[in-house]
């Protein structure tokens, strides 16, 4: 099989959007434990564009092992090609789901005609979910389930030694979401209603319409209020856009809330006590079991994926730039040509 080539985006050096190459890569063949999946679709993350750029800002110790030339990409939709002979559950034909290789390599490879997945990684796809739709679900929904549902491993975060346990959510709890228009934000919004949870949405004013019909019971326009000074009596705060100034929304919290940075920030373990809150995080890892579950949730209408937009599988450097510029709404998507 190694003689066949497809379609890939590769980078051979870091940097901008630019680096991004469209052109003929090796097919990968499948490993044991793992599944060679056809692409139809691929959801875009920060990871890709970390990758992109080599990571800079990331210590070298923390920096998984990449090699050029590399394929970006984790979030994948398609069909069964092949499968390892050790491999149970999926079959070829079926059409599957997946988060790839996540966090342990930033080579999920997902931006290409085929990619191999570990079995474990992968869920079925819902049935009644278009591939689209599908591959914005992956990371974004699990980031959102294993801060909010359930972790679901005991791996160690590498921003903090405390365990993350997500709060019990319910009718009781008051929960605000910052991003909330986002990949992860709007796909949080809907798992805390699931749960019963009131929820407080903010974004930027174009999004209000779009989030209250996702559920949100509150609406912040951060462009015309600063959310840490009008919201008070939170139970949990998620911020998906966290970093340096996730601290704010401490404010926010009744004593015995919690806060939890999608990007973790600089927090300060006097002052989380003192005010009676916790702070945790996680990173998020792959898991074909919770997205299943993500999936039945999706396949019921509980949850739905919003699509900012779209883009040819060759077109991957307009994707970025559309993701450079923010306020997305949703998920931006690959797709990727079926012809034969």
């Amino acid at each position: 099989m190694s003689t066949h080539t497809m379609k890939a985006i590769r980078l051979h050096e870091f940097g901008g959007p630019e680096v991004l190459r469209y052109e003929e890569a090796p097919v990968p063949e499948p490993g044991p434990g793992e599944v060679l999946v056809r692409v139809h679709a691929v959801g875009i993350n920060p990871p890709d564009w970390y990758a992109r750029e080599g990571m800079p800002d990331v210590p070298p110790e923390l920096k998984p092992p990449f090699d050029l030339p590399l394929i970006p990409g984790t979030d994948v939709s398609g069909v069964v090609a092949a499968v390892a002979a050790d491999v149970n559950g999926f079959a070829v034909g079926e059409e599957v789901v997946g988060l790839l290789r996540f966090p342990t390599t930033l080579q999920g490879s997902a931006y290409a005609e085929y990619v191999t997945a570990p079995a474990s990684d992968l869920a079925h796809k819902p049935a009644g979910v278009d591939h689209v739709h599908a591959a914005g679900l992956p990371m974004s929904g699990l980031t959102a389930w294993q801060f909010l549902i359930e972790l679901g491993h005991d791996h160690p975060s590498p921003f903090q030694a405390a365990q993350h346990r997500p709060m019990a959510l319910d009718g009781g709890t008051t929960v605000l979401i910052n991003g909330a228009a986002g990949g992860v934000g709007h796909l949080a919004l809907q798992l805390a209603k699931w749960k019963g949870a009131h929820v407080i949405a903010v974004a930027s004013g174009a999004h209000e319409t779009f989030l209250r019909e996702l559920g949100a019971d509150e609406f912040i326009d951060y462009t015309k209020d600063r959310p840490e000074e009008v919201a008070r009596g939170v139970d949990l705060v998620l911020d998906s856009v966290g970093g340096p100034r996730s601290r704010r929304f401490l404010q926010t919290l009744k004593r015995g809330g919690a806060l939890y940075p999608v990007y973790f920030g600089d927090f300060d373990d006097e002052e989380n006590a003192k005010l009676g809150v916790t702070v945790t995080a996680t990173q998020v890892r792959s898991s074909g079991a919770q997205l299943a579950e993500l999936g039945r949730l999706v396949e019921a209408g509980t949850v739905r994926v919003a699509i900012d937009s779209t883009f040819a599988l060759a077109d991957a450097r307009a994707a970025h730039e559309r993701a450079a510029k923010g306020h997305i709404r949703g998920k931006i998507v690959l797709t990727v040509a079926q012809n034969s």
